[in-house]
């Protein structure tokens, strides 16, 4: 099924991501983490690349796994920066014939070594991928969206400029950046209303279950912490478990408050860590099963 259904025929849609393992890891270890998640029954689950854009065959195969093996319904990513207009038409070939529908486009991280630049680039944005995807009529299309603008653009105006371009170009939903303050993100769909930008957006939540991950993780994206989450930090750093937990109630807290407000999705990132979104399903169940049956509270 197309995405871009689900979110018509019932709303709000929750979905899961997770990434491929290594490319020196055999794929099927992937297995333990589907096994750990489809019992939560997500509208999808979407698969990523693996660190700097690695594992792009691994990351078709996964969503071959869960499409055609588990009956999941899968978004597959897929990045354009450094590729060429045939390669990618190889990509989009290889999920047509497997009935992958659903493609996150994006224009994929900066390699980290210059060597790797390619001097005259096919894709600059992802707005480029989203126009050549839309040239195929059979792919429901994704794209990400940056509440507190994307790192590398230089204003928020520009960030809003470039996202308005590639919805322009086809797109037929959003999910957002991590984020971890809900008001910031409620200033943003504002915004988004005023550009007439009227797709569904999914809120993409994050639980930060250690220090490591939380210090990788601003430093990658420029998600700023709200200052209740920082004195969480601040009391728990060194107590592992307390952390967890703590980051795992300040995510539920996140979802509850955004299933109020009436959001379109949200999307949940596992990290590949099935007993957390596992904990984090089991405290909103009564939320999730009121908001599918309660015909006045879906929007």
């Amino acid at each position: 099924m197309q995405i871009k259904n689900l979110y018509n025929n019932k709303r709000p849609v929750i979905s899961l991501e997770i990434f491929p393992p290594k490319q020196t890891t055999p794929i099927n270890t992937i297995y333990d983490t589907i096994d750990g998640l489809k019992d939560l029954k997500p509208d999808f689950i979407s698969v990523t690349y693996g660190a700097g854009g690695s594992s792009r065959d691994y990351t078709v195969e996964i969503a071959n796994i869960l499409k055609n093996k588990y009956n999941v319904e899968t978004l597959a990513h897929l990045t354009c920066l450094n590729s060429t207009s045939f390669e990618i038409e190889g990509i989009l070939n290889k999920l047509k014939v497997r009935d992958i529908e659903n493609i996150l486009a994006l224009r994929g991280d900066l390699p980290s070594d210059d060597q790797n630049n390619n001097s005259n680039p096919q894709f600059e944005h992802a707005s480029d991928l989203v126009k050549q995807i839309k040239s195929h009529d059979n792919f429901c299309i994704g794209g990400a969206c940056y509440p507190e603008g994307h790192i590398e653009c230089s204003s928020k105006i520009h960030d809003l400029k470039y996202l308005k371009a590639k919805v322009d170009n086809g797109l037929d939903f959003l999910i957002t950046q991590i984020f971890f303050d809900n008001e910031m993100l409620y200033d943003f769909l504002e915004r988004l209303d005023i550009l007439g930008i009227k797709i569904p957006i999914s809120a993409g939540i994050m639980p930060v279950i250690n220090k490591k991950q939380i210090e990788r993780i601003t430093q990658m994206c420029g998600s700023k912490l709200t200052q209740k989450f920082k004195r969480i930090i601040g009391k728990y750093e060194h107590n592992p478990e307390a952390l967890k937990e703590a980051g795992i109630i300040y995510a539920t807290e996140q979802i509850i408050d955004l299933l109020s407000s009436g959001i379109d999705g949200i999307h949940l990132y596992t990290m590949n860590k099935p007993e957390v979104a596992q904990r984090i399903f089991s405290n909103i169940s009564n939320i999730r099963s009121t908001l599918v049956n309660d015909s006045e509270i879906i929007i």
